[in-house]
């Protein structure tokens, strides 16, 4: 029998440094609040981000197109970055996580489907933490993903998760003077939307808007959203203590 299963999904502006690299030091902060929900008998799947700035430093641009150099950061930037991932659980003694790489296609096409959620069950029901993001090396431009909170998204539907915690750069969803919208009603989604813009972090392919999407769409599956600054001392487990942080969507 699985417990309790939240998904968690970190942007490319949280885990990296200024300068674009990795930043482990945050990683390994990351995986320790990690390892104390597992602790707890709370089932964590992580949805990552961070393949291809994990790459860029390792291969040069000139001589490729823009599509193979992007390509080719994501390949050797995931077999980097899940290196990084293995390193840092064993370091809490925690020998299990495993990559899964989807492309959008695999949620269209049934069968595809059916194979990736037997293959995260299997995984969650031997206590491995599934460290999933969007297999940049062969998606199409017209199959990509908005971002990865759309598959976040997709992945705490197909497993029935209980949260959303979504990591981001900012103190959640934030009104016209700055300030943390703590709780999206039905009462006042509409005031919230006209607060979101289309801006894009430097790094990433989502924005906030893209972050109320899915939250939205979650919150009226009743899988509770959250929106919170990934930056946050302990912020996971604040979330999971029910302490107000970030952001919140409640729509039923």
């Amino acid at each position: 029998m699985v417990s309790e299963i939240v998904v968690v999904k970190v942007g490319t502006k949280v885990l990296t440094k200024p300068d674009g690299s990795l930043d482990e030091g945050y990683l390994m902060h990351l995986v320790s609040q990690i390892v104390a929900l597992k602790k707890r008998d709370i089932q964590v799947l992580l949805v990552t981000s961070g393949a291809v700035a994990a790459g860029k430093k390792l291969i040069s641009p000139i001589g490729k197109s823009e599509v193979a150099y992007k390509q080719a950061c994501a390949a050797l930037g995931q077999a980097k970055l899940i290196g990084v991932y293995i390193d840092l659980f064993e370091r809490f003694n925690y020998h299990q996580c495993a990559q899964v790489l989807v492309t959008k296609e695999d949620f269209n096409d049934p069968e595809h489907y059916l194979n990736m959620r037997n293959c995260i069950s299997a995984l969650l029901q031997d206590n491995i933490v599934p460290i999933v993001n969007e297999n940049d090396v062969v998606a199409t431009t017209e199959l990509m993903f908005t971002d990865n909170d759309e598959l976040a998204g997709l992945i705490a539907k197909q497993v029935g998760a209980k949260r959303l915690i979504i990591l981001t750069s900012t103190d959640g969803i934030l009104d016209s003077e700055g300030n943390t919208v703590s709780t999206v009603t039905p009462h006042n989604l509409a005031e919230v939307w006209r607060y979101v813009t289309e801006s894009v972090s430097i790094g990433g392919r989502g924005g906030m808007v893209s972050k109320l999407h899915t939250a939205v769409d979650l919150a009226n599956l009743c899988i509770d959203p959250h929106i919170v600054d990934g930056r946050r001392k302990e912020v996971l487990l604040d979330v999971m203590n029910n302490i107000p942080t970030g952001t919140v969507v409640y729509l039923k």
